[in-house]
């Protein structure tokens, strides 16, 4: 994926320090074979930074069996991410100024791979909260970092590789939610070992990410240790919250992944509940994930393109009223219709991501509003998921919490339109 709108956006990148190639080194060799490496290591990333929870959201009613959960506690469980991604997400740039980004991916997906491997079989809803903590920790801080390294050390390919890491991404959930039930059911139907076995995936994603530990997470061939560091250390610290750009790219964020959470906490229980078996409603779901997988490549590049995004806003936001519109009056009958328009209205997270490289002009500008825009995004999303539980249990129905998914989003549109408009965050804050 090579569009004029990537290479606008790569040559921007280009003409600043922070955003410039590593120098080359001898042995293009190695370089070749490392810069491969790091590649297999963001594929192997991104497809782990979902499965925790949309397998979790697969077997909800059997985890809350097996655990004696009640709806707000389910609720609670399904805004955890959220709150996880907030809390974590903004300590992802000082933790890779100090120990590089490769490190602290490679913690990440370690600590993926033990929570998820420990939290089916703790026994109690407190512990198995602190597990799912643990997975959701590594995933808050590789979440920050993937569009660090791939604007650091693929700045004239930021268009395709945030492609690549969308498309496996959106990979990763749509196969969790469709697999965590069969695969449960071949093992006996015992939702413990359903969900164990996600940690398999997250343990191969820490092999590629040990050969960046000591050289500051992935430059293609260098040796001096700290690639993160200079650039860092190049670029001015910018007073972001004086940017609107920032801001309303940070509530549009926050809006996006309240419905992307509701969607994977909830979306198969209310099938379920309209009658629709436990299988297939994995499968609607895995359909409403899996959308992702084309558009991911569709969107930046599209987005690339386009000086405003807003048009691009507002088509998944019509996408979504007329999903969530079918799932108030006929949640079974057309059930395939709105789990592929929910599909597009989530691909809003796709659209995010390159907004944020373009919103932005240098490397560090980036790191900066990755980190912001993510954990302040995700902060406002705890709310809405742990809502949805709530309002579901007191009125007994899907009734108000689909009211609630349609009604957010309004302001999602409203806010992604501002956030799209042709700024920088460096001239904002600089004004």
């Amino acid at each position: 994926m090579t569009g004029d709108g990537t290479r606008t956006t790569a040559s921007a990148t280009a003409r600043t320090p922070a955003a410039t190639a590593p120098p080359e080194h001898p042995g293009a060799p190695t370089r070749a074979w490392r810069k491969r490496l790091l590649v297999a290591g963001i594929v192997l990333a991104a497809l782990n930074l979902r499965p925790a929870i949309t397998s979790f959201g697969a077997l909800l009613e059997e985890v809350r069996d097996g655990l004696g959960m009640s709806g707000s506690v389910a609720g609670l469980l399904t805004s955890l991410p959220a709150l996880c991604f907030a809390v974590f997400g903004v300590t992802a740039p000082r933790l890779a100024r100090r120990f590089g980004p490769g490190a602290v991916v490679c913690a990440g997906m370690a600590a993926i791979a033990t929570g998820l491997l420990v939290r089916p079989f703790v026994g109690t809803t407190a512990a198995f909260l602190l597990a799912s903590g643990l997975a959701l920790a590594g995933i808050a801080v590789s979440n920050v970092l993937m569009p660090v390294i791939v604007k650091r050390w693929f700045p004239d390919r930021v268009g395709s590789m945030t492609g690549l890491y969308s498309m496996a991404l959106a990979l990763g959930t749509a196969s969790a939610a469709a697999v965590t039930v069969p695969v449960t059911d071949a093992l006996g139907g015992d939702w413990q070992a359903g969900l164990a076995v996600w940690a398999a995936l997250a343990a191969a994603a820490v092999l590629p990410w040990l050969a960046f530990v000591r050289d500051g997470g992935g430059t293609p061939g260098s040796g001096d240790g700290r690639p993160e560091e200079r650039t860092a250390g190049q670029a001015p610290v910018l007073r972001i919250t004086r940017s609107r750009t920032a801001w309303a790219l940070a509530v549009f964020f926050g809006l996006q992944a309240t419905a992307a959470y509701i969607t994977m906490g909830w979306m198969a229980q209310i099938f379920r509940d309209a009658g629709v078996p436990a299988g297939r409603a994995g499968l609607l779901l895995a359909v409403t994930m899996v959308m992702g997988v084309p558009l991911a490549f569709v969107i930046p590049r599209l987005a690339a393109r386009l000086p405003r995004q807003g048009p691009i806003v507002l088509a998944l936001g019509v996408s979504g009223l007329i999903g969530y519109a079918g799932l108030y009056f006929a949640p079974a009958a057309g059930a395939w219709v709105w789990a592929v328009l929910l599909g597009v209205a989530n691909c809003a997270f796709p659209l995010a991501l390159t907004m944020v490289g373009m919103r932005a002009r240098t490397g560090g500008g980036v790191a900066q509003l990755s980190a912001f825009a993510q954990s302040t995004g995700y902060l406002i999303s705890i709310p809405g998921p742990l809502l949805v539980g709530v309002l579901y249990q007191h009125s007994g129905g899907w009734g108000l919490p689909i009211a609630l998914m349609a009604g957010l989003m309004v302001p999602q549109m409203i806010v992604g339109v501002v956030a799209g408009r042709d700024r920088t965050v460096e001239d904002e804050a600089a004004g």
